[in-house]
């Protein structure tokens, strides 16, 4: 594995423009192409920000960073510097070592869902980063935070749309990244774009069409296994004292 630490002195007063420019730019960028973020910390007095990632071996490193650099979010990251301006005033990066022999080990967990409205369409967003495809809207986890609660929150952001989920229709990992599936209807809300979509809409997907909607092969089974209408349940609870916050039951096709 290889690590690389980077310190940013933020501009005074600053610190919410940068992490927003972060997570919208260089995160979703990083990832993409295939870093993994173990974790970013701000000081107290949040002047600094300190940033750590996870590549494969240097090599992947190398490769990695000359893909974000041709990127089309890399790009969109200089015209939004340029009209921010000075975010920063200092940068520093550096290779950093495990002081053990234990490799630090890192699930990224994201959610998605298969959302469908009274006319039985299905929810499909295009984002800036990956727009040779539709996709089903979603997004991280964040610390702390629920499965469920997770990505209702990230499709209202995405789509404008509120949703009821029913369950999960699976659950799908690359070693690195962990994705969870589910099924859900919407409730209410008013369809429209947002920072990360280029476009959404409601489509009517079958067998015969799919494929003209979904192009990268890791989303495709994710819809597939979903248009067949079956979920599993899910719970989301705390402990010391437990109590159940929240079940889906799923949905059984032989009902």
């Amino acid at each position: 594995m290889y690590y690389k630490k980077e310190i940013y002195k933020i501009t005074p007063g600053r610190i919410l423009e940068f992490t927003h420019f972060f997570e919208k730019f260089m995160k979703a960028n990083q990832q993409k192409n295939g870093a993994i973020l173990i974790g970013c910390w701000t000081t107290e007095v949040e002047n600094e920000l300190l940033i750590i990632w996870q590549y494969p071996s240097y090599e992947d490193y190398l490769n990695i960073q000359k893909r974000v650099e041709k990127d089309v979010l890399h790009q969109q990251a200089q015209e939004q510097l340029l009209e921010l301006g000075e975010l920063y005033v200092d940068y520093h990066q550096d290779t950093i070592t495990p002081a053990s022999d234990q490799p630090v080990q890192k699930q990224t967990v994201t959610v998605s869902g298969y959302i469908t409205n009274d006319k039985e369409e299905t929810l499909l967003v295009k984002t800036y980063w990956r727009s040779d495809t539709w996709e089903l809207p979603g997004g991280g986890v964040e610390d702390g935070e629920t499965l469920d609660t997770a990505l209702c929150r990230e499709i209202y952001e995405e789509t404008g749309i509120k949703v009821k989920l029913l369950g999960v229709t699976g659950v799908y990992s690359n070693g690195s990244t962990v994705s969870i599936v589910f099924h859900g209807k919407s409730t209410g809300g008013d369809l429209r774009t947002s920072e990360e979509t280029q476009d959404v809409r409601f489509v009517k997907l079958d067998s015969s069409n799919v494929n003209q909607y979904i192009k990268r092969g890791k989303f495709l089974p994710r819809v597939l296994d979903a248009m067949k209408g079956y979920s599993i349940p899910y719970e989301t609870f705390k402990v010391r004292p437990y109590k159940l916050l929240e079940r889906l039951e799923g949905t059984d096709l032989q009902r």
